[in-house]
């Protein structure tokens, strides 16, 4: 049957399974053969991450985690980078962002740091584009947590919560 296939060429596309069909696929696997329901969690887990990535002749473009909003790949934000609200970090905060951890609001409020003027301030749950203090392109993609005023005005905690960044595992597909 595999003798000559190709998954990158045989594969025309991947469609996330209905849970009602997971369950009977799960029945029939644990009917059919020697394995316990502990086993097949662990191999096929029941509340597995569902993150969908959008793509077009296989690159990616897109994503989205569960039924949340869509947001674009870092590399297609390279590409148009209008596409998103842009914030910047301070040159000390890159080195954290790039470990995946979220932003704090010091990191944005610095002298290095970049917030849009109160009369483009920016709500919390705003998808944005996070800049780094020297660097062309941005780093990474974010949710804000609290108001770009607040954040100037309380300048302590989580100011964007980390999506995706520069070297992460999203970053490093290339093509699907």
């Amino acid at each position: 049957m595999f003798k000559k296939f190709a998954a990158s060429t045989d594969v025309s596309g991947q469609t996330p399974v209905k849970s009602s069909v997971q369950r009977s696929i799960r029945a029939t696997i644990l009917s059919s053969w020697s394995i316990d329901a502990e086993t097949l969690e662990e191999i096929w887990p029941k509340k597995e991450e569902h993150l969908a990535i959008y793509t077009l002749h296989g690159e990616p473009l897109f994503f989205q985690h569960f039924d949340g909003p869509i947001y674009p790949t870092l590399r297609l934000l390279h590409k148009y980078p209008f596409i998103l609200p842009h914030v910047g970090i301070d040159r000390g905060a890159i080195r954290f962002l790039l470990a995946g951890a979220n932003m704090m609001c010091p990191g944005l409020t610095s002298a290095g740091g970049r917030l849009p003027p109160a009369d483009h301030a920016l709500a919390k749950g705003t998808p944005v584009a996070i800049d780094a203090e020297g660097k062309e392109f941005p780093v990474g993609i974010g949710i804000i947590t609290i108001g770009t005023e607040d954040m100037k005005k309380i300048n302590k905690d989580t100011a964007v919560e980390s999506i995706t960044y520069l070297g992460d595992e999203l970053w490093g597909i290339r093509k699907l």
